[in-house]
């Protein structure tokens, strides 16, 4: 037997200069920032893991022993692995899902897509990523609504100049045509999501119809001008999870000849509580879901090739689809409704909270309108003093807006319900209410 060489304490070699960082990486990784809601997350963790109660709304996640994936998926997973599916999949997916996803917006949506148009991802991240980087030229204008997710960090990756539009809770911190219109020459993309994380509400019929015709139009004049086209980016990862007289629209369904310009992005994560399995999805133009297809394969952010024919097993069965929401989603308003519910009965006690009423994702919007109120001896000055002050006096783990680039401080925060029990959410409610009341 070979004797294993002593080994090489590489820590030694490691620079302690704090001006390294800045001398070592490029300007992009510098200028990059955490993700707030993973700090908070793992604030949460560490408490847990510590024996404190804590009712757990930060994370947009499912805990797998509330929602587990669908046993189609699961098993068609199992026996694609066993079958020795495990070698690179093609650059823009399995053909069998991206059939499948094709076959399911035609049934689901009333959308028929050539099969070119779809590409397949591991996760939602890397189509967002790669709409970014397919479309924008650095100094090129991306405009979207704040509070939404992460599309600072895709425009700061790709260079490009952002132009948020602040939302009102009136409008359920959607976007308005109005609010765009100002906007859309300057524009070279536009990014919506709905359902909308972070705050769980929906675009109606009559304000997507607005915003399309604005697109259309300016492209109409583009085209005559002889300038880059305007595209949509149409975050709907949650289409499925809407509530209540809630309906989902997509831009083609409102006017077909936005199919020209309209980048969708989807996957299994939220639909199927399968956020592990990392399998998402892009369905865009031909040719500019082919680039998207390179980018995807230079990062090598393909989805796993067994998880992929899973899906498809999962996608091509609609009684299996039906079946396992009609689990999952009464579930998951179950909570929401919990939630909105105890929150307006402290409203109607006198306190200062409100909520829009649940209307898909899994995400409630509610303000708690703290600021400069004094309760149990503490001050609160900031979103993120109630934030804490509500996690130490109730254990009751929310996020604030401003995680989402909400600059307000006007006390909303987001409440995700995939990661907490029923019973959790019900235990919480009085402890907040007793928070509230300063007792």
């Amino acid at each position: 037997m070979t004797t294993a060489p002593a080994p090489i304490d590489t820590s030694h070699y490691f620079t302690t200069d704090p001006h390294a960082e800045a001398r070592s990486l490029s300007d992009t990784a510098l200028g990059l920032t955490g993700s707030e809601i993973l700090k908070i997350a793992s604030e949460i963790r560490a408490l847990v893991a510590a024996g404190q109660d804590v009712c757990n709304l930060t994370v947009g996640d499912f805990n797998p022993q509330q929602f587990p994936i669908p046993v189609k998926l699961r098993d068609a997973t199992i026996q694609a692995l066993q079958a020795g599916q495990t070698n690179y999949p093609p650059a823009d997916g399995m053909p069998e899902l991206r059939r499948a996803v094709v076959a399911m917006y035609e049934r689901m949506l009333g959308l028929h897509y050539p099969i070119e148009c779809v590409t397949i991802v591991s996760g939602a991240r890397p189509a967002l990523y790669a709409t970014y980087a397919a479309l924008l030229n650095p100094g090129e204008t991306v405009v979207y609504p704040v509070p939404s997710w992460n599309n600072n960090h895709y425009t700061h990756l790709t260079g490009a100049h952002a132009i948020e539009v602040s939302t009102h809770p009136e409008d359920g911190f959607l976007p308005t045509a109005a609010q765009l219109a100002p906007h859309m020459e300057q524009a070279r993309l536009i990014a919506l999501n709905t359902p909308l994380n972070p705050t769980g509400t929906v675009i109606g019929r009559e304000e997507l119809e607005r915003i399309c015709d604005l697109i259309l139009a300016e492209n109409r004049r583009r085209d005559v001008a002889g300038e880059r086209s305007l595209f949509l980016l149409y975050d709907h990862i949650y289409w499925m999870l809407t509530f209540g007289t809630a309906r989902h629209y997509t831009p083609p369904e409102i006017n077909p000849a936005m199919a020209a310009y309209t980048i969708f992005v989807d996957g299994i994560s939220k639909a199927f509580a399968a956020t592990g399995v990392r399998v998402g999805w892009a369905v865009a133009p031909p040719h500019i879901a082919a680039r998207m297809r390179d980018l995807v394969g230079h990062l090598g952010a393909w989805a796993p090739r067994a998880e992929q024919l899973g899906s498809a097993q999962l996608l091509d069965d609609p009684a299996a689809i039906q079946a396992y929401h009609q689990t999952m989603l009464p579930g998951v308003q179950q909570r929401l409704d919990t939630l909105y519910n105890g929150i307006m009965a402290m409203q109607d006690a006198g306190l200062p909270v409100d909520a829009i009423p649940p209307q898909g994702a899994i995400y409630l919007s509610a303000r708690f309108e703290l600021i400069g109120k004094t309760l149990n001896g503490v001050t609160l000055r900031s979103n993120e003093d109630i934030r804490r002050y509500l996690l130490e006096r109730a254990g009751f783990a929310v996020v604030p807006f401003g995680a989402f680039g909400l600059k307000d401080e006007s006390g909303w925060m987001r409440l995700s319900v995939g990661a907490a029990s029923p019973q959790q959410i019900e235990a919480a409610l009085p402890r907040v209410r007793r928070a509230l009341e300063g007792s």
